[in-house]
């Protein structure tokens, strides 16, 4: 069964799914900046556009372009800056 989120008034949306091994979520984030949450082990691909990430104790940001990837710890926080419409898919471990 699919399940829709939305976010930030409807500027983030995804569907999650269950993959044939891992939870997961596709979705696609506008322009902005947003700061995010996590309760499980996440692994963030970037499917269309580029997303700027200031990961966790981080002090300098990076730039992920679509084919990348990047992991988030459980019980993080990260910030995004988009500077367009970005699609992604992030599984949880």
């Amino acid at each position: 069964m699919l399940t829709v989120n939305e976010y930030f008034d409807g500027k983030v949306k995804s569907i999650a799914l269950q993959t044939a091994t891992l939870p997961a979520t596709v979705g696609v984030m506008q322009a902005g900046d947003y700061e995010f949450g996590t309760s499980q082990k996440e692994v963030m691909t970037v499917v269309s556009g580029t997303m700027t990430v200031l990961l966790p104790d981080a002090s300098d940001w990076q730039t992920f372009n679509q084919g990348e990837s990047f992991v988030i710890e459980a019980n993080q926080r990260f910030k995004l800056q988009l500077s367009g419409d970005t699609a992604y898919f992030c599984t949880y471990e």
